[in-house]
């Protein structure tokens, strides 16, 4: 086709896990017991505080970051209370399974199969919880179930109505969450901008949810834009001001405005800010653009967001060395490396990198890891290339997930010439199935074998339809999604890198490996490196001939993080190193 991390200030309000090692064999296996650093991470609801509730909106225009906003702020409380992150999105959509990525970017999955908002990959990330399907309410799934009320008989005969039926569930929904998850801290990510039609019912469900838990309990933060035209080369706050306005004329003052800008505001424009938003400056908060997102939190906390939680929730963060773990590593990640190497990513959405912002993510992980830097190339698969040409200098290639016959052929080439150069190489879902493709038709002699996905009717299809899919009709929902567990083959080069003999990834995906052909690709050199606990299913391959050539139909990308990153990413950046190094 998805990392923790956690920061603090000098004053001492977040932690963070100690920093993982640049040795591979050190790093704990995706399925391994949490080490103690994690529990660190990792809080037992706080039973002597009432719920405590942080809800974003946004205005101006959507893109801005807010569920890295979201994240960041729940960042700093994640090292002690056990923050729930709830994203509400207003489309009809059930979930964004079926959305083209270059419109709605990655698709992210969860354990329990979940198909979510990539801003989920944030929270993951920062807030060291495994989020589930529920806690992403769309305007699709809330009206799906006011109608499954109302069909019931649940409203007694009552006129159904947007208000009170539809915002008296969104709010049970997210109270309801709260209970079952034992949360301290629920985060409600409102998607959108304040004044879309389509998300009034969640702002006047947050409106309302202040009366329902105490104005003590409840923390407005409203992020917008501060643009600074070039032909004025000043801050202008205007926009900020109508946002907010839209914002109180539907009952909601916000208690923090963060400004998004190139850079710090300046103080005149935070009065202005504080005047005609009508809170104190030290309220009006800078969210500038930044080297990466793990330096948000940070910056948060540096500009008093810990002491603005205190006064308005009463609770706060903590401190400590993991603060200062977390700071190094994001130091790390954005300081100048020695070494640099270029991985490609081959697929069919690189004009919106936003289609594989997980894959980015971990790439990023690995660079601090390995105090190298990445630079990605992007390579169409859909055009006509010259390899040749368009893989000099490039130390490593990715081939990713992706779905039709659409850049097939591209792929295939791609993943040959990997093989035929000792080109470091990972496939990640058809990324895999790509590989084998491409293994059964130039080495086991299949000619034309193909995936029926592409060509159904290929003589050789070494890739095919999961039987339990042949009779599914409807798109959404029904892949073979979420975390499973596959059985490692021993002494293989992926059991290495992930040090256990079962490892549970994510996965979305309806077509598999054939077993009608396992045994020849196996028989020409192919290594099944992991396999489903009843041995059918093809989760990991890899060419143990070549340097570094493995694949897996699973989505690794989802589950890394700053502080670990995912083992097939590290064993590629550490395979483009240790092969640069050589050509010295």
């Amino acid at each position: 086709m998805g990392d923790c991390g956690s920061c603090g200030t000098s004053q001492g309000k977040n932690a963070a896990r100690s920093t993982s090692s640049r040795s591979l064999s050190a790093s704990p296996p995706a399925s391994a017991p949490s080490t103690s650093a994690d529990d660190l991470r990792k809080p037992k609801p706080r039973k002597d505080i009432p719920v405590k509730w942080i809800v974003v909106t946004g205005g101006v225009l959507s893109g801005l970051g807010k569920g890295v906003a979201a994240a960041s702020i729940g960042n700093l409380l994640a090292s002690r209370y056990r923050v729930i992150p709830v994203k509400c999105d207003g489309y009809l959509n059930v979930d964004p399974g079926t959305m083209n990525p270059i419109e709605h970017g990655e698709v992210f999955v969860l354990d329990d199969g979940g198909e979510v908002d990539m801003d989920f990959g944030h929270y993951e990330r920062f807030l060291n919880v495994t989020c589930k399907f529920d806690w992403n309410l769309t305007m699709g799934k809330v009206y799906q179930q006011v109608r499954r009320k109302e069909r019931r008989g649940d409203y007694l005969g009552k006129t159904v109505q947007l208000i009170p039926q539809v915002t008296d569930l969104i709010k049970e929904w997210w109270k309801r969450i709260a209970r079952l998850e034992g949360a301290d801290v629920m985060l409600v990510e409102i998607g959108g901008t304040v004044g879309d039609i389509e998300n009034e019912l969640y702002i006047e469900a947050a409106r309302q949810l202040k009366r329902d838990v105490g104005e003590e309990n409840i923390l407005y933060v409203h992020l917008t834009y501060v643009p600074k035209p070039e032909h004025v080369n000043e801050q202008k706050t205007k926009p900020t001001q109508q946002s907010v306005a839209l914002l109180r004329e539907r009952g909601i003052v916000p208690d923090v405005i963060m400004a998004r800008c190139h850079e710090p505001l300046d103080e005149p424009r935070r009065e202005r800010i504080a005047t005609f938003c009508d809170l104190d400056k030290g309220r009006a908060l800078s969210a500038i653009d930044v080297d990466t997102v793990y330096r948000i939190p940070l910056n948060f906390a540096r500009q008093g967001m810990l002491r603005i939680i205190e006064e308005e929730l009463g609770i706060n963060g903590t401190s400590g060395t993991c603060e200062k773990e977390w700071t190094r590593r994001v130091e790390q990640l954005t300081k100048q490396h020695a070494t640099q190497i270029t991985i490609a990513i081959a697929g069919k959405y690189t004009a919106l990198e936003d289609s594989y912002a997980s894959i980015i993510e971990a790439l990023k992980h690995c660079e601090a890891a390995f105090d190298t830097a990445v630079r990605l190339k992007w390579i169409e698969t859909s055009e006509a290339k010259d390899l040749g040409r368009e893989m000099k200098n490039v130390d490593g290639v990715i081939v990713p997930g992706g779905f039709g016959s659409r850049g097939v052929e591209g792929k295939i080439e791609m993943v040959r010439y990997c093989r035929e150069h000792d080109v470091p190489f990972l496939g990640i879902c058809y990324g895999l199935q790509m590989a084998v493709i491409e293994f059964a038709r130039n080495v086991c002699g299949l000619k034309g074998a193909n995936s029926t996905e592409v060509d159904g009717k290929t003589n050789y299809p070494v890739v095919d339809i999961l039987p339990e899919q042949r009779a599914i009709l409807e798109k959404g929902g029904t892949m073979r999604l979420g975390a499973y567990t596959a059985v490692m083959k021993p002494g293989s080069k992926i059991e290495k890198l992930y040090g256990s003999d079962e490892v549970s990834e994510r996965h979305r995906h309806r077509y598999e490996v054939n077993p009608e052909y396992h045994e020849i690709l196996e028989k020409n050199g192919l290594v099944f490196s992991g396999v489903s606990p009843d041995g059918t299913l093809v989760e990991f391959i890899e060419n143990p001939e070549l340097t570094y050539f493995v694949g897996t139909q699973a989505h690794p990308e989802l589950k890394s993080t700053l502080l670990k990153p995912a083992p097939l990413f590290a064993g590629l950046v550490e395979a483009c190193l240790k092969q640069q190094q050589k050509k010295k």
